[in-house]
C-alpha cells in the first residue's frame, strides 16, 4: 500500500483530502481483486476505511455532476512526473473504444458499432487520445471523452436509414441540379468531428508547451478531407490510411497549351502499376515481396497535395497482391516515418485491452440497486477515466518488477497484491500473545 501511495501523492495538489482517501481505497481495490471491477467487489478487498459507502461517496459525489473530477488535469500530471521524457519524441494517438451494455438508463447509452463483435451493439463509446513514446513503443492514455449522440444526430441517422431503405435504383447520370464544381477549400466538419476536434483542443491546452508535438494519428475511418482540416486546424499534421481502392493523381507536368484554366492532375495512378521512379524499398521473405513506395500525390476530394506512401505485397508463387496507403499533410515526412507512425498507433489497442478486463472498464454497474449502478453522467466519467488511469499506474508499479521479470504482466501484478492481502489478514487472525515455545521454535531458524 505504501508504494501505492507513493504514487497517488503525484496527484495530491489536484485532489481534496477526502476524494484523495477514497480514490487511494478505490485503487488499492482494483489491485486486489479478483474477477469484476464493481463497487461490492472493491469494498469487500479493501482495508480498513474503504467500505461500500465509501466506495459510492468516489463514483457518486454529493454535487453531482459538479463534482467530476478534473481528468484531463491529474492524468496529464501523473504522465508528466512518471513517464515524461522531453528528449524523447512523442505523438498523439486516438481511437474509439466501445463498451458493451445493458439496460436503458446509463448515460450517453446508444447503439455503436463494435470492431471486436462486428456488429452494431447496445453499448457506450469513448473516444481516447494517448501520448505514444516513439523511442519506447508505448502508448500512455491522457484522455477519454464520452462520445454522447445528440438529437440531432440520431435524427440525421434515422432519416439516413430510412432514405436507404425506400432509395429507387439509382439513374445513370449526374443528378439534376448538382453544382459542376465543388469548393474543396470550404469543409464543414460534422457533429462527430467537431466532437473529437474539442476533445484534442483541450488536451494539447493540457500539454501546452511542455511537449513539442506534430503529428496525430488516427485510423483509416478518418482518411479524409474533413479529418484531415479537423487535425490541421489544431497545428497537428494527420498520419491515416485510405481505401485500397483510392484514385490518386501525380501534379500535371504537361505543357500549358496557352488556353483555358492550367491543368492540377496527371494521369490517374494505378496503386499496383506505379513507376519505377517512386520506388523506395524493396524485401523478400518467405516468397513474399514488400515494395514500399512514396509520392506527392492528388486526391480530388482534397484541397491540398499529399504525402502518399503505397505498401504494395506480392507473393511470388501466386502473383496475388495486396496494398495499404497511407497518407500525411506533412510533404516533408519520411515515408519510413509515416509506417511507423502509423503501426505506433495500434498501442492505443493495448490501453484499451488493459482498461477492458483488468480494471473495470467493461463492469461499471455493479450492484441492482438503482443507487449503486453507476449510470449517472458522473459516476460514468469517473469510472471509465479511473480504468485508463489504472493503465498508466499499473505500468509504472510494474516497471520495478520488470527490471529483473521482463515478462512480469498484469495478472503477476494482482496476483502480487491479492496475496500481500492475504499475508495481512493471516497475521491479524494470529493471538496477540504469542506462546514462548513458539518464539524459542523461531528463533531457531
Amino acid at each position: 500500500m505504501t508504494e501505492i501511495l507513493a504514487l497517488l501523492q503525484n496527484l495530491a495538489p489536484l485532489l481534496e483530502k477526502t476524494t484523495f482517501r477514497q480514490m487511494s481505497q478505490v485503487v488499492y481495490g482494483m489491485l486486489v481483486a479478483s474477477g469484476r471491477i464493481t463497487m461490492l467487489g472493491l469494498s469487500r478487498w479493501t482495508a480498513k476505511g474503504g467500505s461500500y459507502r465509501t466506495i459510492q461517496r468516489f463514483y457518486h459525489p454529493p454535487c453531482g455532476d459538479h463534482s467530476i473530477l478534473p481528468w484531463n488535469a491529474l492524468h496529464w500530471l501523473f504522465f508528466q512526473k512518471r513517464f515524461m521524457s522531453p528528449e524523447d519524441e512523442y505523438i498523439v494517438a486516438g481511437d474509439e473504444v466501445v463498451v458493451s451494455k445493458a439496460g436503458q438508463e446509463t448515460h450517453g447509452l446508444d447503439h455503436f458499432f463494435s470492431g471486436i463483435q462486428q456488429r452494431v451493439i447496445p453499448s457506450l463509446s469513448f473516444f481516447a487520445f494517448s501520448l505514444v513514446n516513439v523511442r519506447e513503443e508505448r502508448s500512455y492514455p491522457l484522455q477519454a471523452m464520452q462520445v454522447v449522440k445528440s438529437p440531432e444526430e440520431k435524427a440525421a441517422r434515422t432519416a439516413k436509414a430510412e432514405a436507404r431503405k425506400t432509395a429507387e435504383k439509382k439513374k445513370r447520370g449526374r443528378p439534376l441540379g448538382s453544382k459542376n464544381k465543388v469548393n474543396q477549400e470550404a469543409v464543414v466538419l460534422n457533429a462527430e468531428l467537431l466532437r473529437i476536434q474539442k476533445a484534442l483542443k483541450s488536451l494539447l491546452e493540457t500539454i501546452g508547451t511542455s511537449l513539442p508535438l506534430k503529428y496525430g494519428v488516427l485510423d483509416g475511418h478518418f482518411g479524409n478531407s474533413p479529418s484531415a482540416c479537423m487535425v490541421k486546424q489544431v497545428n497537428l499534421e494527420l498520419i491515416s490510411k485510405m481505401r485500397s481502392d483510392v484514385a490518386l493523381y501525380p501534379a500535371f507536368a504537361g505543357a500549358y497549351p496557352g488556353a483555358g484554366r492550367p491543368a492540377k492532375y496527371g494521369e490517374k495512378l494505378k496503386v499496383r502499376q506505379l513507376d519505377p521512379k517512386y520506388l523506395q524499398e524493396t524485401s523478400t521473405e518467405d516468397h513474399l515481396q514488400t515494395d514500399v513506395y512514396q509520392g506527392q500525390f492528388y486526391h480530388k476530394e482534397f484541397a491540398f497535395i499529399l504525402k502518399v506512401v503505397v505498401i504494395l505485397k506480392t507473393h511470388l508463387k501466386t502473383g496475388a497482391q495486396a496494398q495499404v496507403v497511407l497518407f500525411s499533410t506533412d510533404l516533408e515526412a519520411a515515408y519510413d516515418q509515416i509506417i511507423k507512425f502509423y503501426s505506433l498507433r495500434f498501442q492505443i489497442e493495448f490501453n484499451f485491452r488493459d482498461a477492458q478486463p483488468y480494471w473495470g472498464l467493461e463492469d461499471f454497474t455493479p450492484s441492482r440497486c438503482s443507487f449503486g449502478m453507476n449510470v449517472k453522467k458522473t459516476a460514468v466519467t469517473h469510472a471509465a477515466n479511473l480504468s485508463f488511469f489504472m493503465v498508466n499506474l499499473s505500468y509504472a508499479l510494474l516497471q520495478p518488477f520488470r527490471t529483473h521479470l521482463p515478462e512480469y504482466s498484469i495478472l503477476d501484478l494482482k496476483s502480487h497484491y491479492r496475496g500481500c492481502r492475504y499475508a495481512f489478514e493471516t497475521i491479524k487472525m494470529l493471538p496477540d500473545t504469542v506462546p514462548v515455545s513458539f518464539g524459542k521454535n523461531l528463533m531457531q531458524y
